[in-house]
């Protein structure tokens, strides 16, 4: 089913076991308390506040032609993207391809953004992916299911070596009651949509943009393929409705408030001595 390849494999380097690396009392407590900040930060959650990622996943099948052979007919790529051809890394730490038992290696991890795969072969089959997110998310892996598709709706039709078949599902990560550590590093990132907020609501301090020479290599707007990839134009109407159902939720919070306020009042009102 697939073409025989190999895939590099990650590790971790050791210490070389020289010795143990001296460390002042002083340093170890400025860590400390570095980490218990971050922990505190961490655990401090936005109560009323949603924010989501719109991410596009899906695969770009090309026909081989002439180069075609019997186990080897077609070349593709699957992938996560941000709707917009934004870089993922913000809020996505690695991404988990599981692929045909017939390949070698079949479990791929990608480490960075962009998070995408290619491989070559003959066969259809579903590709299961898992977004691992980053630390301060707070998040458990989320599971994806995508069907690789090689042949186009008309298969009575000629294949074409120059348009691929491209299969794509837009969805929308949603993360209600952020930590504020996550809330304030992602703020301003445009990948990250950010609905109104709650009237009298304090934002966290942003966190500084990571360099521009960094923020390009995981960036998909020139991506090889970005000329196949759909324009999700419900997108921007989807996004508006995330706006709006923060807002109704917003002000269902302030209703509930209002009536625990009445209902205290009533209750003390009942227990008074009459006049």
């Amino acid at each position: 089913m697939p073409q025989s390849s190999s895939a590099k494999k990650h590790g971790i380097e050791q210490p070389d076991g020289s010795g143990p690396t001296p460390k002042s009392q002083r340093t170890k407590m400025m860590k400390s308390t570095a980490e218990d900040t971050e922990k505190k930060s961490l655990k401090k959650q936005l109560k009323d506040v949603e924010i989501s990622v719109p991410i596009v996943y899906g695969t770009v099948a090309f026909w081989l032609g002439k180069k075609a052979s019997e186990f080897q007919s077609h070349k593709w790529t699957v992938y996560v993207r941000g709707a917009t051809n934004e870089d993922l890394g913000v809020v996505i730490k690695r991404a988990v391809f599981q692929l045909h038992a017939s390949f070698n290696n079949p479990t791929r991890v990608v480490e960075s953004p962009p998070f995408e795969l290619s491989e070559s072969g003959w066969g259809e089959f579903e590709i299961a992916i898992t977004l691992h997110f980053q630390h301060d998310v707070c998040e458990k892996p989320l599971h994806l299911f995508h069907h690789l598709k090689l042949y186009p709706e008309d298969e009575s039709g000629p294949m074409s070596i120059k348009k691929p078949v491209v299969v794509e599902s837009y969805d929308e990560i949603v993360f209600t009651e952020p930590s504020e550590g996550f809330f304030a590093r992602v703020q301003n990132h445009p990948a990250v949509i950010v609905p109104r907020l709650p009237p009298g609501f304090s934002l966290p301090p942003p966190v500084p943009i990571e360099d521009l020479d960094k923020r390009k290599r995981g960036d998909t707007k020139d991506n090889a393929l970005s000329q196949w990839f759909t324009n999700f134009s419900e997108a921007d109407e989807l996004l508006k409705l995330a706006a709006a159902r923060q807002q109704v939720q917003a002000h269902i919070a302030r209703l509930r408030r209002h009536l625990s306020l009445i209902e205290g009042q009533h209750q003390q009102l009942k227990t008074s001595p009459d006049l």
